[in-house]
């Protein structure tokens, strides 16, 4: 484990010097090509690129104190209601790996830019061109961004703010936090398609609700609100939906705030030792969080928030 946290903090250390160009940048567009020597970019490219819209906000924006970045991640195909398809999941694919390795991003927020929906679910009209040995492997790769983004070191929260459909609601499903609007209806319904949930839902779905409730909501490809997914422990928070369709963004971007006040090498380590432990027995489950409290002890920011307690300050930690 201090080997791997080690190895971790080298690549940080390597990757500042790429990341530090982008440091006062508070909105960009990640795209597949920007490491591609300069072209003409078509409109059709320049559309495909804004499929995902990658800013960042400052943590410590309402009090001046830097407590690092949130990066917020907003689907945006408004034409097909944020379905996944080919270019978006290459998208997320180059997102994820940049925030990996920011030693300035605490935490991060997966949201949509289209008013009344998180994610359709895949891109059946782009599906229904695939030839039959083209699925598995896209299949594959998007299953792979829901494992990206639950293995991410820092808390991902997921705001639903719309519906959140099969592939949508998956996707939620592998992050740390869901918040929705009580408005906001979700399901995984692809067995009124024929198939199964194919992006972790039948392993993620029953480990969150339970067992039974997991398989009525897949067997019957049942629709619910955010209120009603509150009550069976599939949101963490039900929050009234406001005039601009943003309530469960703003929630979750409370809540990343707070987050971020914390330390984040206790808070990443806290996250390990939970999605971790949880997989197996409860003695394994306490050597795991032994070894991730070990990781906390020669840090720079435990020292910190001894020495703020003393004086009676607000520790700011510094990540280290």
């Amino acid at each position: 484990m201090a080997a791997t946290v080690s190895n971790m903090w080298r690549v940080v250390r390597f990757s500042r010097n790429v990341a530090s160009l982008h440091a006062n940048i508070r909105r960009r567009t990640i795209s597949r090509t920007s490491i591609q020597s300069a072209r003409f970019i078509s409109t059709e490219e320049r559309q495909q690129e804004s499929d995902l819209v990658v800013s960042y906000v400052e943590a410590g924006e309402d009090t001046g104190e830097d407590l690092g970045q949130i990066i917020v991640l907003a689907i945006n195909r408004p034409t097909v209601r944020n379905a996944l398809g080919k270019n978006i999941v290459g998208l997320f694919i180059d997102a994820i790996n940049s925030a990996k390795f920011d030693k300035r991003v605490r935490t991060l927020i997966l949201r949509s830019a289209v008013p009344g929906i998180f994610c359709a679910g895949a891109d059946l009209k782009e599906r229904v061109k695939m030839a039959p040995n083209e699925v598995a492997p896209f299949v594959a790769k998007a299953r792979g961004i829901m494992s990206e983004l639950e293995n991410l070191p820092m808390p991902v929260i997921a705001a639903l703010d719309g519906g959140a459909y099969g592939g949508g609601l998956e996707m939620a499903l592998a992050c740390d936090i869901r918040i929705a609007s009580t408005t906001a209806k979700m399901g995984l319904t692809e067995t009124k398609l024929a198939i199964i949930p194919g992006a972790g839902g039948t392993q993620r779905l029953p480990r969150i609700i339970g067992k039974g409730r997991a398989k009525e909501m897949i067997f019957t490809g049942r629709v619910i609100d955010g209120e009603q997914a509150e009550g069976i422990g599939l949101v963490n928070y039900a929050v009234k939906q406001n005039e601009e369709g943003t309530a469960a963004y703003k929630r979750a971007l409370e809540m990343a705030k707070e987050i971020c006040s914390n330390g984040p090498i206790g808070v990443k380590m806290t996250k390990v030792a939970i999605n971790k432990g949880s997989e197996v027995d409860l003695q394994s489950g306490l050597a795991i969080e032994e070894m991730c409290y070990a990781q906390t002890i020669p840090t720079k920011d435990r020292l910190i928030a001894l020495k703020a307690f003393a004086d009676k300050k607000r520790p700011i930690f510094i990540g280290e």
